[in-house]
């Protein structure tokens, strides 16, 4: 037994309440190195002598990764505190028992060398997640370039490669006019990338944050996308830039006129003047990336974060936004997001807080933070599988089993799981326009749980290289589009709407063959049950057991065989 692969902490990440009474418990080993695991609990403060409130309970795997299988019970329990430890038999027969970070030949008795959970400590810590947003489809828009209420000629709207500073006129009003487009894709949620006061296409360098940028619209016209969002059952999700500002927003430029004497200084993190902010040198303070127009905000100064959580609130109480995604999120303190999540939650308990980190962010998804991540990990994972045909199906499905082993159980339904963005190639043109390819990488955004982000333009087969270009204008011109592709995402987020049991069932089994590249996974809830399959390379497989299911992808009976990157859900 791997001793040093064992792994248990007695804090929200191994040890958390699920509801009041209700908790779940998380031990890590080694993979297929364990047989079996027996949790023993315990009261803390009963006298073994007046009452035995001793209990064993078989752990099981719920999930494997790579390299660690976890191991997890849910426990109902009534008490002040519980002490608990684990009893471990390996696959060749040994036995050993794990409490308060030690091992011992023996089972423990002492409680002092067992585990502590306070029951009320971990249920006021327990994580509140947004209920409406569980599961609910992303559309992302990049304003400036989706679509306009004014005249743009086809030749400038079309125009590709794109760089930034093309200006297609985007603006909020031509969202509006398009929002029974994003109804009828399917799409539940609108996150749409800055839309305040800047000098470029992208936004991302705001000069005025309470400020609609003028080529968008007023801040009326964003009040009534929000309205009129909602009057269809959508959301709106704006994009939070706090970790930097432009040049010319006001602290900066009373920096930058005054020096040492301005009274914003404490606002940035200077280290000397003159500033250094010619292209091609490294700048004499902190920035975004060492580019000198978007110097990077002190936040551990009061004045800078009440300024931020004023502004966050401001767009909530103003124009009913239902949250915010945050730019860059994993480069600002813990500190600062615990108390924006305070504040956010006290203006509109429901907001959704989404940070932006391409790696993993566990420490900031502890309850007391973000509701949900960018979920780069998914990203990688398909373009590895997919795109650059490098990873095979095991060990994409283990990535993604390293998110849930090592995130509260909850957030599953919350990650936005996403093929490209405003920051990445298309994906159709990562795969070089192969549209089969894309359809397997839809169907595993869109038929597993979280909340799968599509970038506007995905669904009719926009192209574009590396950013700037992956920003082009909208496809409006239905001559131009992939209709047949449009279908698929539509028929794919119907179906997920139709068979809650693809993102709430439980999964009954898992089959993965990476000779064939397939994945094949049984889910049911309540009276549904679905077998979902997915065909990872090229080439015919086949499945002749379940010959005869319907397959809801094509409405037909299910052939038993599967061709290029094909996807398959089937009902009896």
């Amino acid at each position: 037994m791997e001793y040093a692969a064992i792994r248990h902490f007695a804090d929200k990440r191994y040890c958390y309440a699920i509801e009041k009474g209700r908790f779940l418990i998380r031990l890590e080993a080694k993979k297929s190195d364990v047989e079996s695991v027996v949790l023993h609990v315990q009261d803390k403060y009963l006298p073994l002598k007046y009452v035995d409130t001793r209990q064993e309970h078989c752990m099981r795997v719920a999930y494997s990764d790579n390299y660690i299988d976890y191991y997890e019970k849910i426990l109902d329990i009534d008490v002040v505190c519980l002490r608990y430890f684990f009893e471990i038999k390996d696959t060749a027969g040994n036995v050993v028992y794990y409490g308060n970070h030690n091992f011992y030949d023996e089972c423990i008795t002492d409680i002092d060398r067992m585990f502590d959970c306070p029951q009320n400590l971990r249920e006021e810590e327990l994580f509140e997640l947004p209920e409406w947003a569980k599961n609910k489809v992303v559309y992302q828009i990049f304003p400036s370039r989706f679509s306009t209420d004014k005249e743009v000629s086809t030749e400038e709207w079309y125009q590709a490669p794109i760089n930034h500073k093309a200006d297609l006129k985007g603006s909020l009003r031509g969202i509006i006019q398009r929002l029974d487009y994003i109804k009828h894709l399917g799409a539940d949620v609108i996150y749409m990338t800055p839309v305040f006061r800047s000098n470029s296409s992208h936004k991302y360098n705001i000069d005025d944050y309470y400020q609609i940028d003028p080529s968008f619209g007023t801040k009326e016209d964003l009040k009534e996308l929000v309205e009129k969002a909602h009057k269809h059952g959508m959301y709106v999700i704006l994009d939070g830039v706090f970790n930097h500002t432009a040049l010319d927003f006001f602290a900066f430029k009373d920096v930058m006129e005054k020096k040492e004497q301005s009274d914003y200084l404490n606002w940035y993190y200077i280290n000397e003047f003159p500033l250094v902010m010619e292209w091609g040198k490294k700048p004499n303070y902190k920035t975004f990336s060492y580019a000198a127009p978007m110097p990077k905000l002190n936040l551990q100064n009061k004045e800078t974060a009440d300024f931020v959580i004023d502004v966050a609130t401001y767009w909530i109480r103003e124009c009913d936004i239902d949250g915010w995604r945050l730019d860059v999120a994993d480069e600002i303190h813990h500190a600062f997001w615990k108390r924006f999540r305070r504040e956010i939650k006290a203006v509109k308990k429901d907001a959704l807080i989404v940070g932006e980190i391409w790696h993993f962010a566990g420490d900031f998804l502890e309850g007391d933070e973000w509701d949900s991540i960018m979920n780069y990990q998914f990203y990688h994972a398909v373009f590895d599988l997919v795109v650059a045909e490098k990873m095979c199906a095991s060990t994409f499905v283990g990535n993604l089993n390293f998110m849930k082993g090592n995130l509260n159980q909850g957030l599953e339904g919350y990650l936005w799981n996403f093929i490209d963005t405003h920051d990445t190639a298309r994906f159709l043109h990562s795969v070089q326009h192969d549209t089969g390819k894309q359809k397997l990488a839809a169907a595993m955004q869109l038929l597993l749980p979280g909340m799968p982000m599509i970038y506007y333009g995905d669904e009719v087969g926009m192209d574009g290289g590396a950013d700037p270009d992956c920003r082009r204008g909208m496809l409006w011109d239905e001559g131009r589009q992939n209709r047949e592709l449009l279908y698929y995402y539509k028929t794919l987020i119907q179906i997920r709407r139709e068979y809650p049991v693809l993102t709430e069932g439980g999964i009954v089994a898992q089959y993965v063959n990476d000779d064939m590249g397939l994945i094949k996974i049984e889910r049911s809830l309540n009276d549904q049950r679905i077998v979902l399959i997915f065909h990872t390379k090229k080439g015919n497989v086949e499945l002749q057991t379940l010959k005869g299911m319907k397959n809801l992808v094509n409405s037909r009976d299910f052939t038993g065989s599967l061709g290029d990157y094909e996807t398959a859900v089937l009902v009896e």
